[in-house]
């Protein structure tokens, strides 16, 4: 199929928006940005440990349930993906089937929870670096946790300087690095996999084993619940396709199925990566291999020798740096298109498009600037790590349940079929196009997405002291973090906020009225901005 500027544009154009972004992205880009986002030689790597700790080997079994809870979130997102091919994903999605107040407290906690996410992901090097070279431990010499916490913020500011650099410099930049990164993960994923079950040394009856897992308390559920948290940090970020469907060609067609396909791609290479890990371990009663200095690291070492396994594990860091540029993009992206509604103060220097790249350059450095100074104002704390990726959990699946929540009670009231009367009829965009649809399947899958959203956040703001520290305070982190951040977010948007949204005037489609819509009321407003119906609610 012939790709047509003129009617993604005019598409774009029956919402509301002018296209100001740079639409070069195809469909492996868009696929690419997703997988990377997932990555699981960064996720699987980093918390292999944390999972082997709670259940030891048994803990591969949260992998799959996971993996099928979240391919039921991700079947909703494909829906809303074919039916708002917007910028910002999840933002755009809760305020179109929910509420412009809805929308922008999604907004606002996947925002903060993006932040989170770059910090966290970033910290990821501290598990690879020094394990290929004692050089890379600046800070001391790694044997206290104090050093390592420091050793691994100073990494981490350092690979998010780089990363807002490419950001600045445009879509395309970032697509090519992001591109190559998948190439070489997915290669270095397959030769690995190859390599391990060469050197398999055991049956798969270890799945069943509690060794390593401490108190052998594997098969109490409480254990397994423990457990799952490697599973859900790794499988989420696959709605970053959405979040750039305005770069994305044909977004309508490609955004569905490329947030289907990195998740599944992801989901299968991840679990068949942790199950030969397993079966190819030497002694796994090993102490290590619950602690955050061995993992999985320390397996890949043992089975492939030093020189082959270090050899991997610089793989492992082209995918921590290639992840991270994903999740910063992504977050960019939210806060271009929550900016571009006038939805955040200074909201016009962060809706700026330079010309010449096609992106966003003040997002890129504010999302940076946060997550370094996240990193710095905790750089003390031996928990770090552990404590973000629980709480970036916590955002990101309640984000995630802002928009399931409600497009189920749409769903119960007829939707896709009753669409609001103020959404442009998908039938119009792209013609020719088939959309993506659950059809029937779509209020059972729907249910289930809700129902395993809520027993997501439930489990991941469970304070557990292997998680948070023995500390009380630590321990409350998740639910006093999510509360703290729901009441701020509301309080500012009923107090401030919620009078200002509107499409910024530079970029409202100019020839809105001539494009046939059934909203030429939304270029009404007295103080010049183009108020969607509804804003005001």
């Amino acid at each position: 199929m012939n790709w047509n500027f003129v009617e993604d544009t005019r598409d774009l154009a029956r919402f509301g928006y002018r296209q100001a972004l740079d639409r070069s992205l195809g469909g492996f880009s868009s696929f690419a940005a997703g997988f990377s986002y997932i990555s699981i030689l960064t996720g699987v790597f980093q918390l292999f440990y944390l999972g082997f700790a709670a259940a030891g080997p048994a803990f591969f079994w949260t992998w799959p349930v996971v993996l099928l809870g979240q391919i039921t979130v991700a079947l909703n997102f494909a829906e809303l993906a074919a039916h708002y091919p917007l910028s910002g994903g999840i933002y755009q999605w809760a305020k179109r089937v929910g509420s412009p107040g809805l929308g922008w407290m999604t907004g606002w906690v996947y925002l903060a929870g993006s932040v989170i996410t770059l910090a966290a992901v970033s910290l990821a090097l501290q598990g690879t670096l020094p394990q290929i070279s004692t050089a890379f431990q600046l800070v001391g010499d790694g044997t206290q946790e104090g050093d390592q916490a420091r050793n691994a913020v100073l990494l981490g500011c350092l690979l998010i300087a780089l990363t807002t650099s490419i950001n600045a410099f445009g879509v395309r930049w970032m697509a090519r690095i992001n591109n190559a990164g998948v190439f070489a993960e997915l290669f270095g994923v397959v030769l690995l996999l190859v390599l391990l079950i060469l050197h398999a040394r055991r049956g798969p009856e270890i799945l069943f084993e509690t060794k390593g897992s401490g108190d052998g308390s594997a098969s109490s559920l409480g254990s397994f619940l423990g457990a799952s948290i490697m599973a859900c940090y790794v499988l989420y970020g696959f709605d970053t396709a959405g979040s750039l469907a305005e770069e994305t060609r044909e977004s309508r067609r490609r955004a569905p199925w490329a947030i289907l396909q990195a998740l599944i791609a992801a989901g299968l290479a991840g679990g068949l990566l942790i199950l030969f890990s397993l079966l190819s371990v030497g002694d796994p009663g090993r102490p290590d291999l619950g602690r955050i200095h061995g993992g999985l690291p320390s397996i890949i070492k043992e089975v492939l020798g030093l020189t082959v396994g270090r050899l991997f594990l610089v793989v492992v860091v082209f995918a921590i740096t290639v992840c991270t540029l994903a999740v910063h993009t992504s977050a960019v992206r939210l806060m271009f298109a929550m900016a571009r509604d006038n939805a955040l103060p200074f909201a016009r220097p962060l809706a700026r498009v330079r010309e010449e790249t096609g992106a966003p350059i003040v997002p890129s450095v504010v999302i940076g600037a946060l997550a370094a100074i996240l990193l710095l104002v905790n750089v003390n704390l031996p928990h770090l790590i552990e404590t973000m990726c629980s709480v970036a959990i916590v955002w990101a699946n309640l984000s995630y349940l802002m928009v399931t929540l409600p497009l189920l009670r749409n769903r119960c009231r007829g939707w896709p079929h009753c669409a609001s009367s103020d959404e442009p009829s998908p039938s119009v965009a792209l013609p020719g196009t088939a959309l993506f649809s659950l059809g029937r399947w779509g209020l059972p899958v729907n249910v289930i997405a809700v129902v395993w959203g809520i027993l997501v956040v439930s489990n991941m703001s469970w304070p557990r002291i292997e998680i948070y520290g023995e500390d009380a305070w630590g321990r409350l982190s998740a639910p006093l973090l999510t509360l703290g951040l729901l009441g701020s977010g509301w309080l500012y948007y009923t107090t401030v906020q919620r009078s200002q949204v509107g499409i910024r005037p530079e970029h409202a489609a100019v020839d809105f009225v001539s494009l046939e819509s059934p909203m030429p009321d939304r270029l009404g407003g007295a103080d010049g901005f183009v108020h969607p119906l509804g804003a005001n609610e």
